[in-house]
């Protein structure tokens, strides 16, 4: 057994009610991303019948672990309430990345609003690895580049880094931060990504785009597994010349020109600020929204756990 896979482990013993298909669950979601994202995304064939069932076992136990002492079911579990992503807008995410001593908190509920997965446990975020998204492995004709998916502090990224020395490469925080604003230019969405298999807490930020990214498709699909910013896109149009360079952006959909100007279907937008980043004009900017749960700040969230 290699070293990560036994922190890994010790991990997970110290967690209260962190069963042994738990580990199991995230020991193979770690080890096997690929067949593990790929059989989501775009499921061969021959393996459907075994993605519905590995979906069904995940669903089963996440229903039996929040039954209520009656034994009474929760009103509403989904796979979003143990695998989702928070919308994060380019200086959030690279705040992320550049966080230089160890975190350990629990996201507030008004930030991030599910049952679990809600930690952020940093040790050692200096520890950054870089990995090929598997969810532009799976496509035929991905995205490029590949290596854009961050995997942030340990165990994670020593664990990704001895189980897939062919995928993935140590790097540091200002080259991160690079992968970052890189993949902002070209229009992708930075997420900070949450799964109850993987120590119940964040684990990576990947950028992420409609045509690849299987948590974007659930998400259109009506799965909720990504969480809004807590802004919104808010259109100046005095500066606003209509030439859609913005539209043609946006992953969700939510621009759109109209009588010569952009408007923001305000129910759409996640507030991700690459319409922000890309306008020629610096027409648009992001307004928070009170009744989206909060922006997740990391400083903000530190100093808040100190009582500051």
């Amino acid at each position: 057994m290699k070293s990560s896979t036994r922190t890994f482990l010790k991990e997970a013993r110290q967690i209260p009610g962190f069963s042994l298909f738990d580990f199991i669950h995230g020991y193979i979601y770690g080890r096997w991303p690929y067949f593990y994202i790929g059989t989501a995304v775009n499921p061969p064939r021959l393996l459907r019948p075994l993605a519905k069932v590995a979906d069904w076992l995940i669903r089963h136990r996440e229903m039996s672990r929040h039954k209520d002492g009656n034994g009474h079911e929760p009103a509403s579990p989904t796979i979003a309430d143990t695998y989702h992503g928070k919308v994060v807008p380019l200086d959030a995410a690279a705040r992320l990345v550049q966080v230089n001593e160890d975190v350990r908190l629990t996201v507030p509920e008004h930030v991030i609003p599910f049952a679990v997965a809600r930690d952020i446990v940093m040790q050692h975020p200096d520890h950054i690895v870089v990995l090929d998204c598997p969810c532009r492995m799976a496509r035929e004709n991905p995205c490029l580049p590949l290596d854009v998916c961050l995997i942030v502090g340990e165990p994670f990224a020593s664990f990704i880094l001895d189980h897939q020395p062919g995928h993935a490469r140590r790097i540091t925080p200002d080259e991160a931060v690079d992968i970052l604003k890189a993949e902002d230019r070209r229009g992708h969405v930075h997420h900070a990504f949450f799964k109850d298999a993987m120590l119940q807490r964040f684990y990576a930020i990947c950028n992420c785009c409609s045509c690849c990214c299987g948590a974007m498709s659930a998400h259109q699909n009506g799965i909720p597994m990504l969480i809004s910013s807590g802004y919104v896109s808010q259109v100046d149009e005095d500066r606003c010349i209509g030439c859609g360079t913005c539209v043609e952006k946006c992953q969700f959909g939510a621009l759109a020109l109209q009588d010569g100007h952009v408007v923001v279907d305000a129910a759409a937008c996640m507030g991700c600020g690459v319409c922000v980043n890309t306008c020629p004009r610096e027409a648009l900017s992001l307004l928070r929204v009170p009744e989206r749960p909060a922006p997740l700040e990391i400083h903000e969230l530190m100093a808040q756990a100190l009582g500051v």
